[in-house]
């Protein structure tokens, strides 16, 4: 199996009490994230579907919104005690020590658009630590999920096929390798502007795309491509993520390499080009 870059981005393991907490509820992340596609793909390409424009300039559905209710109405049915923070309604206090993590449609701009690239991202952290102890990607028009909890490895399903063990790459060079990245204006608007960061790896990478979002992250970790780059995210943008990346072998850090979900922005990788890409965007 490909190895982490660096044993510091791998999350300490879990304790008993820990692991039992984690597979108790990935089994109900799973589910709930295909129920959010299920409900997700009765508004997708339709053509009345309405979008309506938030304070901070980004978009939102019905589809997000009725999305995001299901997923609350049954984590509180199962987990009643734990913790909620979604993307589209303020948080619920808990009192288990464990946060749901929820962003309904990641992507709504290629959803509203008709793009098939949208996932629904749903984790569980750990709220002593904030480290995140499990991650779903659902992406419901590809028919592809990919999930993973600390300590037992990350699991890919292809349109109902049978779950196999997901890894990343062993591309060794990003000049071999494939940049996407979600948003190329995020990186300008960074404080310190970072636009040449993006031409940077694009120049440098084999090829470079925008399949961007949860399900460029995906890519990573099932080994279609080697880095993907968000110059800002939100945690419920990166909750999901890290845990995947690594149990698949990779990476998930900030751009100086700190292994989180809370710096705002994202790096993965397969590991063995992280050291490169941090050489662009470490000062930044």
């Amino acid at each position: 199996m490909t190895t982490p870059a660096t044993a510091a981005s791998q999350q300490p393991a879990l304790s008993e009490k820990g692991r039992a907490a984690a597979n108790e509820r990935l089994e109900w992340a799973r589910q709930i994230a295909l129920e959010a596609g299920e409900i997700t793909q009765k508004y997708f390409r339709s053509p009345t579907l309405r979008i309506d424009w938030k304070g901070d300039g980004s978009p939102v559905t019905v589809a997000d919104k009725t999305a995001e209710q299901h997923l609350r109405q049954r984590i509180e049915e199962r987990f009643p005690t734990d913790a909620i923070l979604g993307e589209e309604y303020p948080e619920k206090p808990g009192e288990s020590g464990y946060k749901w993590i929820l962003d309904p449609i990641d992507g709504t701009k290629p959803f509203m658009h008709g793009v098939p690239l949208y996932t629904n991202l749903v984790a569980v952290i750990e709220e002593t630590s904030g480290e995140p102890i499990l991650g779903v990607i659902n992406a419901p028009a590809s028919g592809e999920t990919i999930h993973a909890a600390v300590g037992g490895g990350a699991w890919y399903q292809n349109g109902g096929g049978e779950l196999t063990q997901a890894h990343v790459s062993d591309v060794k060079d990003l000049a071999d390798g494939l940049f996407l990245t979600g948003d190329v204006a995020g990186f300008q608007d960074r404080t310190n502007d970072a636009t040449e960061v993006y031409f940077a790896l694009q120049e440098k990478a084999r090829i470079s795309r925008t399949w961007g979002d949860g399900y460029g992250y995906m890519m990573v970790a099932i080994g279609r491509a080697e880095l993907m780059v968000d110059a800002e995210m939100s945690v419920w943008d990166a909750a999901c993520l890290k845990p995947i990346l690594e149990e698949a072998g990779g990476t998930f850090t900030s751009w100086r390499g700190e292994p989180t979900v809370h710096a705002g922005e994202g790096i993965a990788t397969n590991g063995h080009i992280l050291k490169q890409v941090l050489e662009f965007t470490g000062g930044k």
